[in-house]
């Protein structure tokens, strides 16, 4: 490694520290910064000065102390020892620094992303003389009860196998040579990369498979695709942490990363305390057993939080490159631009709109690009995804506030928060009339053939009811619902229906929690079918209020809570008892 001169601090605002006289120094580049080492990294060169946003607290640092160049980017460590692991925003290991350190962050501690002593069960999967190149499997390891990790040829390598081992090795040991143009490359388990580099892959593919939440909002209204990008604002109680625990707890993904990015410290203290206790539904361990935490609070240096967010999305990208769907939920992107538009201001830079950087959009952008499902590297022919679900919380609920605005631009699903829902207990607090889903048409086909095609129907009959009540809701406060013509009273019922029977999902109930795509089918076709009885009642003369009466309804309302395992024979003689109570409320008219 070369040896670089070392500058000096000449000046100090906060978290960004102005360096002299470090010749040569990169944009991006990682900076050991006073006598302590505080870490950092490059953000603006002039001369032989250089800019320094510090990811560790700068008091009592003083200008004078010596500024030491690594020549490296802000990289992580990728290998085996990612899962079930928590990490700071720049990917310290938590619980070893607690070991090293005690329970407060020691400044300048400098602990690896991978523990170097561990050992793993490496087992190879190609043989010797075989021809390999970048993100070729080369062997697997047990990283948890659930996850294989496997052992890649880092991007850019390529070549002969002339040895390949089997047996324990720690991350740093050599467990293959490669040979090309009479040159041996060793091949160790772990890889390291600069974070806000995209990791290269063959080709993006079309969205076209959805990433199932096990949530009626979102799989049958506004669904996200495995690869895609969502976005879920709201004010302060509105559910949005809540909302990505049920994701994350739930999807259709193999990896979750989890960045707590700038969330308040008891927040992320409960997301620390529950993960490893939740229990996976899908593999029947604990949901650490496939997951990894980058735990930023507000209360850290607001530089890590840019930090944390391209640490968890490079993480993600490298168990996507093994074949994996990954899920990633930020939590929250607006406590990075709050660090963005900090930084911004200590560089004097001229403020866009309300003091945020002009180049908030460009930010917001690049990061969730990184989303996708790919074609990944190699001569084998495998494909993963990477899903990244974002949290906002603009002041007040003030969805017309930049960040909001931005992330709207980008993102291809939009689950609105809604507070007068959430003072409603109305929960998930998702307005359906503000809220979108880009891949309805992606994931048309996908419905088709696994679920059916009266899906996409029924969903748009129960909007466009939704709908209907809205416009309905202000005669309504005027002159109330029993002056309504039936038949829009009717519309009404209905809508409260699809609100209160469908939309509304309980997260802590043992069976609400998780809703399979198919009882989601079969609870709105019965919604919708018992909105076609009822008109075919009103055009036989049956009142309203006779409708109404029926004890079907109640048992509507209780269907969410039928084991799921039972449901649909249950839900047959549901449908059975639905259709005689009408024929029977004819037969009195």
């Amino acid at each position: 490694m070369p040896e670089y001169k070392d500058g000096s601090i000449k000046s100090i605002a906060g978290p960004l520290v102005i360096a002299k006289e470090l010749e040569g120094c990169e944009m991006y580049e990682v900076v050991r910064v006073g006598d302590e080492g505080l870490m950092g990294e490059t953000i603006r060169l002039d001369g032989d000065e250089a800019y320094i946003q510090v990811y560790e607290d700068t008091s009592g640092l003083q200008p004078g102390e010596k500024v030491v160049r690594t020549g490296e980017p802000l990289s992580v460590e990728l290998g085996p020892g990612i899962i079930k692991n928590f990490y700071d925003g720049i990917q310290r290991p938590l619980l070893q620094i607690q070991e090293k350190a005690g329970d407060f962050i020691t400044r300048g501690i400098n602990v690896p992303g991978l523990d170097p002593e561990a050992k793993w069960e490496f087992t190879p999967t190609v043989e010797k003389g075989v021809e390999v190149m970048g993100g070729d499997i080369l062997g697997t390891v047990p990283e948890s009860k659930v996850i294989t990790h496997k052992i890649m040829v880092p991007p850019g390598v390529s070549g002969k196998v002339t040895d390949i081992k089997q047996g324990s090795f720690t991350v740093n040991d050599t467990i293959a040579v490669l040979e090309k143009d009479g040159k041996e490359i060793p091949v160790i388990m772990k890889q390291k990369w600069p974070v806000r580099n995209d990791r290269p892959n063959q080709k993006k593919t079309d969205p076209n498979v959805p990433l199932l939440t096990g949530q009626r909002i979102y799989d049958t209204f506004f669904p996200i695709a495995k690869g895609g990008t969502a976005a879920i604002p709201g004010g302060f109680g509105t559910g949005k942490t809540v909302s990505q625990h049920q994701v994350a707890r739930w999807a259709d993904a193999q990896v979750v990363v989890y960045v707590g990015c700038g969330e308040r410290g008891n927040e992320m203290t409960e997301v620390l305390d529950t993960f490893p206790e939740i229990d996976d539904p899908k593999t029947g361990f604990k949901l650490m057993e496939r997951s990894t935490l980058i735990a930023n609070t507000s209360n850290m240096p607001v530089a890590a939080r840019e930090a944390s967010i391209y640490t968890g999305v490079t993480i993600a990208e490298y168990y996507r490159d093994m074949g994996y769907d990954v899920a990633i939920m930020a939590d929250s992107t607006s406590r990075w631009a709050e660090a963005l538009r900090e930084i911004s201001g200590r560089l004097e830079e001229m403020p866009g709109e309300e003091g945020y950087p002009a180049y908030l959009a460009t930010r917001l952008a690049s990061f969730y690009e990184r989303a996708g499902r790919v074609q990944t590297m190699g001569t084998e022919e495998r494909y993963g995804s990477v899903s990244i679900i974002g949290a906002v919380s603009p002041p007040g609920g003030d969805l017309s506030e930049p960040v909001s605005q931005n992330t709207l631009r980008v993102v291809s699903s939009f689950w609105a928060l809604d507070s007068t829902l959430a003072d409603r207990r109305h929960f998930p607090a998702i307005n359906w009339l503000r809220s979108y889903s880009l891949y309805l048409d992606f994931t048309k086909s996908w419905y088709d053939e696994n679920a059916t095609a009266e899906f996409r129907k029924l969903r748009n009959q129960a909007m466009v009811i939704l709908q209907e009540e809205s416009e309905l809701a202000e005669i309504v406060q005027l002159i109330g619902p029993d002056a309504l013509p039936e038949r829009e009273r009717l519309t009404l019922e209905v809508a409260r229906m699809v609100r209160e029977d469908f939309l509304q999902q309980h997260a802590f109930h043992k069976t609400d929690t998780f809703c399979p795509l198919e009882k989601q089918f079969q609870m709105l076709k019965t919604v919708m079918d018992f909105n076609q009885l009822a008109e075919e009642a009103l055009n036989r003369g049956v009142g309203i209020e006779a409708i109404s009466k029926l004890a079907i309804r109640d048992e509507i309302s209780r269907m969410k809570y039928i084991d799921n395992t039972t449901f649909t024979d249950e839900h047959k003689a549901l449908v059975g008892r639905m259709q005689e109570q009408f024929t029977s409320l004819g037969e009195s008219a």
